[in-house]
Parts: C-alpha cells; structure tokens; sequence
C-alpha cells in the first residue's frame, strides 16, 4: 500500500511542477498576445478585446467541422443535410434504413415533392428489373448502360487516389459508369475495371496537344482501352458555370502533371469555354469530330442558364440530319458541387435542375429529338426520392458525384480545396489517405447504388408502374406558392412533339 501511495504523490509531485511551469509559460503567453492585439489596427474585435477575441477565429474555423452534429436539425444543414447524408451512410454500410415513429420532412413546404401512390401497387411477382439502355445505337460502339444511377465526374487530382481507386472497383461491382470529370484518365480509373465515361473539360487533359488543343492521335490512345464507353464534351459546371476547372498547385503533384499535361506545383485553371467552340455549328463539328475518331457515344454536359441557343441547337440538329445529334446530354443542376469555386458563381449562377431538368426534356420533346438524345441529369441527386422524380421529369439517367462522396465517408468538413480532407477523400496528404481503405470503400460504393437503385423501385412500385423508368411526370405532386399541391403533369405540362420527318419537309 506505501508503495502505491508513494507512486501517487510522486505522479501528483510531477503534474504540479509541470502545470507551474505551464502556468508561468502560459502567463507569458497571453501577455505577449495582449500586447500584440492591443497594438495592431487591423482587427477591431482583437483591439477592443484582446487575447479572448482571437477565439472567434477558432470558434469560426471549428463550426464549420461541429454544426453538424450539435446545432443543426436533421434537415435544414446546407448543402446537404443531415437526414440525406444519413441515408447515404445507411445504404453504403447496407445497414437498416428504415424510421419509426414519422417523418420530419416538412411535407407542407414550398417545392416539397410527394410521389402519388395508387390502391392498387405493382406486386414484387408482377415488379420487372430496371433494364439496360442503350446509349448511341447507331455508333460503332454503342453503350448499353446497366445501371440508372451512376458516378459523375471526379476528376484525380481532385479526389485521391485511394478514392479513385474505390469508386471504380466499386462501380464495376454495381455495374455502373465512373465519369473520370475533366483531370483526365488515371491508372486508377482503369484498375477497378468499371465502365468510364471520358469528360473532355475545357483544358482538354489527358487529350491534349502542346498548344492545348484537342489532339486526335491521344484521343485514339484513350479509346483503344475498352472499358472506355462513351465522351462527354463539359460545356459547363453547375457550381461554377462559365468558369472553367480549378486545381490548387498544391494539389498538382508529379504524377498529375503528367496525366494532365500541366506543370508541377502551378495552379491549374481550365479556359471558361472550348477556345475552338463559339457556336452550334462548332459544337456539332466537335461533337462529329470526337464520334468519327473513337466510334463511340459522345455527349455534351451544361447548367442551363439561357436557353435560346438550344431550341436552336435543335433546330440545326434536325435541319442537319439527327444522325449529328449528341448522344446524350448530361444537365447539370445550379446547385451543383465542386472542390473549388468562386462564391459569385456557386451562389447566383445559373438554373437549378428542378426548372431546367423540364426545360430541357419539353425542349427535345418538341423537337422530336427525345427518342434520339438521352437525358442524364446532375445536381444534388443522391436519393431515391431524387432520382425518382428525375424520371418523373423525363431523364433517362441520374448521375451524383457528392452523394458517392458521402459512401467513401465523407463528412461534409468543406475543406476539398485546401488539401486538408479529414477523411482521405480530396487530398493528396499521404497520412490523411491512410484513412481511406479503397477495399472497404468499393464494397460501401456498390451497396449505395443498389440500396438507392432498389428504393427507387420500391417508389415506383408504389405508384404502380412495374419499373422506375416508366414513371410519369402524374406520378408527382409539388407544392406550389399556395401551399396547395399539384400533379407535376400541370405544373410542368408536356409539350407536344413535332416529328423528325415533318420538320424536315418544313
């Protein structure tokens, strides 16, 4: 008993001495900053208060990581709350997502969506599976897409490599596309073996030339990889439209640099639109050009913010033959994300996707285009209940990229554009990407497209149509100005189609 009693009082003897000198030293400390703080004129909250106005600072920086567990509700967090990013991590981890006791989503809200069940819902017996899609049948290679539900671009560079690296093994094990975003194709986009959809961004990376044009030769180069199965030319981002891609230099590593094209360390800011695209015209051309030299569906991708030029575009299609059509076209929403942005753009620029999405469809409808040109809508889609009213509205695909982010485990820290992400996801830190296991990661990947996939279904089973793409804008009701709901079909009513062969003999 002496023995354990003099180990306490010489741990006690120990800790005093200790905290004296940490006393003393913090007294220097603080008198030092005093000093400072009443001195400077730079920070008025620091001179009036000095010392304990430094805290707002830390108290600022630390909310940012701490109101999402304390202080915010479960669905007034922006960008994403925190029921949706629940959901997510419940699908990924393939655990219960079921609730109990009701719901706390504001059903009374203005553009608050409830899906219209009927009294006689399709049986699981009578349920038929979400089938295949071609996209770009008359191509050499058409791309019969396995999955609704898909990864939008996330170029490497922005995200790590451990995160590339699970996206694509898990998108080959749910049988999705992985769009590669416009950082070019990595070899770690390859190696899950998933389907890839190539974005050519404003930059052109990984096709092309020294001048930075689009190179042909580099674009054979990425084709001759098979599981490459379709381009997408980016107009377009919905969190910084008109503006082109934005990669810190600290972010630009060796290897980068080389998948890229770019210098090592340097900022790199992509043109804000294709230098070589200034019209319609030259946007077919381009679109012909990258369809003649890879055989494969080539697409464009945009936020819709004016929309003269594409009831022209559609037009000029149908004037031109249909065959020059895009073969798809991804709308991206306003209220998409990004790893870097100016607030100007993110905030006040361009359509959010529930006006454009319609826009867009009624658009093609109209030209009798929509058989010809699949929809892939982008923004905020991450689940079921999203991606079940994007087909109401007439998409073929729905793709996400931070949704998918939410199933690698993110946290919503907002730190992708400062290569400090806590959680290994948009960092080149080798320490912070220790934490991200990309083999556990892909199981968590796939588990979140077939749990979102299957609910989906599970909506629209209860609305009684055997499978989700057969979902119809009566399917949906949305609360209006009013605060009376109504069919979707009346606020959005569709426009009539004109057919290809009547244009043509106007």
């Amino acid at each position: 008993m002496d023995l354990i009693t003099s180990i306490v009082m010489t741990a006690v003897n120990l800790f005093v001495i200790v905290l004296s000198l940490g006393v003393g030293t913090a007294i220097l400390v603080v008198g030092g900053l005093y000093f400072v703080d009443v001195n400077q004129t730079s920070h008025a909250i620091r001179r009036n208060y000095p010392v304990i106005g430094r805290f707002r600072y830390f108290f600022e920086h630390m909310g940012e990581f701490f109101r999402q567990y304390f202080f915010s509700m479960d669905r007034e967090e922006m960008p994403f709350n925190r029921a949706q990013r629940s959901y997510v991590y419940r699908a990924a981890k393939n655990v219960d997502s079921t609730a109990a006791f009701g719901s706390t989503r504001d059903l009374r809200a203005i553009g608050a969506v409830s899906f219209v069940n009927c009294p006689f819902p399709t049986l699981e017996v009578d349920a038929v599976p979400t089938q295949p899609l071609t996209i770009g049948p008359q191509c050499t290679h058409p791309y019969n897409a396995k999955s609704l539900f898909n990864i939008s671009g996330m170029s490497f560079g922005a995200i790590s490599e451990n995160a590339v690296l699970a996206l694509s093994n898990g998108a080959r094990m749910a049988g999705c596309w992985y769009n590669t975003g416009e950082g070019g194709l990595s070899p770690y986009h390859l190696e899950g073996g998933a389907d890839i959809v190539f974005q050519i961004g404003t930059a052109k990376y990984g096709v092309r030339d020294e001048q930075g044009a689009l190179c042909d030769e580099k674009l054979r180069q990425i084709t001759a990889h098979e599981n490459v199965r379709m381009f997408e030319i980016k107009l377009s981002q919905g969190a910084k439209p008109g503006k082109g891609g934005i990669l810190p230099g600290k972010k630009v590593i060796p290897e980068i640099s080389r998948i890229r094209g770019i210098p090592v360390g340097q900022d790199s800011i992509s043109p804000n639109r294709h230098p070589e695209i200034e019209n319609n015209h030259d946007l077919l051309e381009m679109i012909s050009r990258v369809r003649s030299v890879t055989g494969k569906p080539v697409g464009i991708k945009f936020v819709l913010g004016a929309y003269g030029w594409l009831e022209t575009l559609f037009d000029d299609i149908n004037a031109a033959g249909i065959e020059c059509a895009p073969d798809f076209i991804t709308v991206d929403s306003a209220d998409g994300g990004t790893g870097a942005a100016p607030t100007s753009l993110i905030d006040y620029v361009g359509i959010p996707l529930h006006e454009s999405l319609p826009m867009v469809v009624d658009m093609l409808s109209k030209s009798g285009l929509k058989d010809r040109v699949r929809v892939i809508c982008s923004g905020k889609m991450i689940t079921p209940a999203d991606v079940a009213w994007a087909l109401c509205m007439g998409a073929d695909f729905c793709v996400s990229a931070r949704g998918f982010m939410f199933s690698l485990g993110c946290i919503q820290a907002l730190q992708c554009n400062k290569d400090t992400c806590p959680t290994g996801i948009a960092t080149h830190n080798k320490k912070l990407q220790r934490g991200l296991d990309p083999h556990d990661k892909a199981v968590r990947v796939a588990n979140y497209v077939s749990n979102l996939v299957h609910e989906t279904e599970v909506i629209a089973h209860s609305c009684g149509v055997p499978e989700p793409r057969r979902l119809q804008r009566m399917h949906a009701r949305v609360v209006v100005g009013d605060g009376k709901s109504y069919g979707l079909d009346q606020v959005y009513p569709e426009k009539p189609a004109f057919s290809v062969v009547a244009r043509a003999g106007q």
